[in-house]
This record gives C-alpha cells, sequence and structure tokens, in this order.
C-alpha cells in the first residue's frame, strides 16, 4: 500500500518520502518540514494515533490525512482529537485522496493544538477535562464551551454577541447577560481559587483570556 501511494502521488507531482513505523514517522515529521503527511493509523508502534498526537504537541502543524481499515465513528473521533485534519477509511480511491491533499494544502496552516493552553490553564477538548496547576477543575458543559472559546483566541476581545453566537444555540432568546453570568462562573473556577485574573473585562466590549492565563 505504501509503495502503491509513492508511486501515485509522485504521478500526481508530489515529492515523496515512505516510513514504514512510529518511530521512523515520529523522526521524519520532526526532521523536515513536510507540506502534508499521509498517515495509517495502524502502523508499528507508536500507532498513526499516538504520532500524530506527539507531532501537534512538538509544534508541527503540517496537515495530516489518517488513513486506517477502522470505519467506527469512535476511531474517526479519536483521530480528529488527537490533531489529524481529515480521515480516510481504506479502501479508498485514490482521486479522492489527492482531492483531500489538495483541499487541504490550499489552507493556511496555523497552529492548532490539541490541548488549549494560557499560562498554567490547560484545556483538553477530547477528554472534556480542564487543569489548573495541576488540578483538575469540574466544570459544566456551557462553562466548558465557553472556555474554549477563550483559550482558542486567547489574547483576543471577544464580544458578548460573539460569546453568545459561538456558545450558545441560534434558538437562545435571552440577554447578552448571561455571558456575564457564566464569565463569573468560571473565574469562580478557573482564577479565584489559584489568585489568578486570567479573563479581564473590556468595558463596553467583552471578554478577553490573557495569553499568559494571568
Amino acid at each position: 500500500m505504501a509503495g502503491l501511494l509513492k508511486r501515485a502521488l509522485e504521478r500526481e507531482g508530489y515529492a515523496v518520502d515512505v516510513v514504514g513505523n512510529g518511530t521512523d514517522a515520529l523522526w521524519a515529521g520532526q526532521e523536515f518540514p513536510y507540506d502534508a503527511v499521509v498517515l495509517d493509523a495502524m502502523i508499528p508502534a507508536p500507532d498513526g494515533f499516538e504520532v500524530c498526537r506527539i507531532l501537534r504537541e512538538t509544534g508541527r502543524w503540517m496537515p495530516v490525512v489518517m488513513l486506517t481499515a477502522r470505519d467506527s465513528i469512535s476511531d474517526r473521533v479519536r483521530g480528529l482529537d488527537v490533531g489529524a485534519d481529515d480521515y480516510l477509511s481504506k479502501p479508498f480511491a485514490l482521486a479522492e485522496l489527492f482531492a483531500r491533499l489538495r483541499a487541504l494544502l490550499r489552507r493556511d496552516v496555523g497552529e492548532r493544538p490539541v490541548v488549549l493552553s494560557a499560562g498554567d490553564l490547560r484545556l483538553d477538548p477530547a477528554t472534556r477535562s480542564v487543569v489548573r496547576s495541576d488540578t483538575p477543575i469540574s466544570v459544566s458543559a456551557r462553562e466548558f464551551a465557553l472556555l474554549e472559546l477563550l483559550l482558542r483566541h486567547k489574547g483576543e476581545v471577544l464580544t458578548r454577541t460573539t460569546i453568545l453566537d459561538h456558545v450558545w444555540d441560534f434558538a437562545y432568546d435571552g440577554t447578552s447577560n448571561i455571558v456575564d453570568v457564566y464569565v463569573r462562573y468560571l473565574r469562580d473556577k478557573v482564577d479565584r481559587p489559584f489568585d489568578r485574573a486570567s479573563i479581564e473585562t473590556l468595558r463596553g466590549t467583552g471578554y478577553r483570556l490573557r495569553s499568559d492565563g494571568g
């Protein structure tokens, strides 16, 4: 399969390197500035899921297409949660793989961390966990969604309207005061017990999560 993909990609005009196991994949992915990676989930240990997770943790943000014989929703979710950009189940058509690679290569490649952080505040979307100073913090689903939004846009000012649009569904017909209420809930959990002030209020504008975590 690897040899077939190499020849097919080269016919499409790509320069291609091939490795056969997770250890070599990690070395190559960290050593060379690839434009994209096609990663089989079931390579010899560490498997493709772990390879993708480690690449993201070490700041390697090239697009990753995960290939696997598995077709369950849980495996697809796992692939995306460890940082893959796209997912193809075997068997697949080469034309579809080429199309997905072209689409990924058209995107701007920026940081897409698996675990979101600001200072010692960390949020893991895959495990739905929040930790500060190595202390687990229990938050509600809505508080988690609000904190995730703030972390994905740390250092940016988010208006109450923007927060409402992203954290509450379109059917919500209350006032933006609900945002202030949930920001207060979050501060009581992630800031005040740790003597921090990471969530800032910009009067008349909205809220901002400090990049350094406060």
